[in-house]
């Protein structure tokens, strides 16, 4: 009785809440990250913020597979567009303004999809990032917050997700990492 090794795992998921750059995502709503983007891994510069890549370092960003990127945003209602991931969360209008203006397109931001994309990646899975929007980026607001509903968009989210999911084969998607 030989030991077999196990199935590797055939995609990594990353989901949770994040600020949405409303009103393109009012709160409540589920975003897929067409590009999972490291919006602030770089360097201040006297002529602006540099990009890891634009200093010669590795990489600052990742796109799931486009094909899964699109039916799960079919099968969940989900807007699909840049997901940024942020080592702070947004507290101003001004900051806000900065992240699309350097990130045109983007829909929201998170704290975590990067870091699990670079792990998805060193382990040649691919990667998707599915968030419910629990707020709006830019100046705080607690009281305007609604992770409960945003949670129960995801959990919603995940019935919907499952199906096709469970449908999907890497291989029918060219994988761009």
């Amino acid at each position: 009785s030989g030991s077999s090794a196990p199935e590797p795992y055939g995609l990594v998921v990353s989901a949770g809440i994040g600020g949405a750059f409303t009103p393109l995502t009012p709160l409540g709503s589920l975003v897929v990250a067409s590009d999972i983007v490291a919006a602030d891994l770089g360097a201040e510069t006297p002529d602006g913020f540099l990009p890891v890549t634009a200093l010669g370092f590795g990489r600052d960003r990742f796109a799931p597979p486009p094909a899964l990127v699109r039916k799960v945003a079919a099968a969940t209602g989900a807007a699909a567009g840049p997901v940024l991931t942020v080592s702070t969360v947004t507290g101003t209008a001004e900051r806000a303004g900065a992240l699309l203006a350097a990130h045109p397109g983007a829909l929201a931001e998170a704290m975590e999809g990067f870091g699990v994309a670079e792990a998805a990646a060193r382990a040649e899975v691919p990667v998707l990032e599915l968030r419910a929007v629990s707020n709006a980026v830019g100046p705080r607001d607690r009281d305007a917050w609604r992770i409960g509903d945003a949670l129960t968009a995801l959990t919603e989210a995940f019935g919907k997700t499952a199906p096709v999911l469970e449908g999907w084969n890497r291989h029918d998607d060219r994988h761009r990492s």
